[in-house]
């Protein structure tokens, strides 16, 4: 066991973890501080809950934190953060391309196996995998020195004009249900799409794909991350 894995183990738990997690994710979305209120909702979880465990990660050092100002992740959070992100996306990409999971079946799954200590692990695992830069939900995966590299020019369907072409390469919701509705209608990563018609009325669009046209709602839209062509 490496000095990083001893640490690691002994050093934060399983809850702690997610809370980091979640906090870096929220961060991703806000350049201002994150709300307690915002870390309850995205972990189902109490206010006072969260309030108690923003005590315990400033104590370690893992946060910056004061009440109504938000929470902020410290250098030593971060890196935690990203190395919980970095096995959890491995480890989708693993369940998918080696033992044939579908992509709305390995988030669960990789939740649990994100936990695992063990630093050389996790770099074998990347290495054999060939060290992908996209987990299966095209969201792109920490490197070992916890850096992210992703020079896509991405936007979401619904903010290109009509006629736009694009490459679908990401999506905003990993929900089993979304990924399963989005199966149905063959939306899969690297599908082309081209924008025929925006509706005024709710803001649906008709896109055409695999040159079959079908109507998706703004939501659906909204939620598909796409590299303009």
């Amino acid at each position: 066991m490496s000095k990083f894995d001893h640490v690691m183990r002994h050093f934060i738990n399983h809850t702690e973890e997610n809370y980091l997690k979640a906090i870096y994710a929220l961060t991703e979305q806000s350049e201002k501080g994150v709300s307690t209120n915002s870390i309850a909702k995205i972990l189902n979880t109490k206010a006072s809950s969260v309030t108690e465990m923003m005590k315990k990660l400033s104590d370690k050092e893992l946060v910056s934190y004061k009440k109504y100002y938000g929470v902020e992740l410290t250098n030593k959070g971060r890196t935690i953060a990203l190395t919980t992100i970095r096995k959890h996306r491995l480890w989708e990409v693993f369940l998918v391309d080696q033992l044939s999971f579908n992509w709305d079946e390995v988030h669960e799954i990789a939740e649990q196996l994100e936990h695992i200590q063990s630093e050389e692990l996790t770099n074998r695992l990347d290495d054999f995998l060939g060290n992908p830069k996209f987990d299966p939900h095209g969201d792109p995966i920490p490197n070992s020195k916890g850096k992210i590299e992703d020079h896509r020019k991405k936007t979401t369907l619904s903010e290109l004009n009509d006629g736009a072409v694009s490459t679908l390469v990401g999506v905003s919701d990993s929900s089993s249900l979304f990924l399963q509705h989005l199966e149905k209608r063959n939306l899969k990563l690297g599908t082309t799409i081209e924008i025929v018609n925006h509706f005024e009325f709710d803001r649906s669009l008709s896109i055409l794909v695999n040159g079959s046209e079908q109507n998706i709602s703004q939501r659906v839209a909204d939620n598909l991350i796409v590299q303009p062509k």
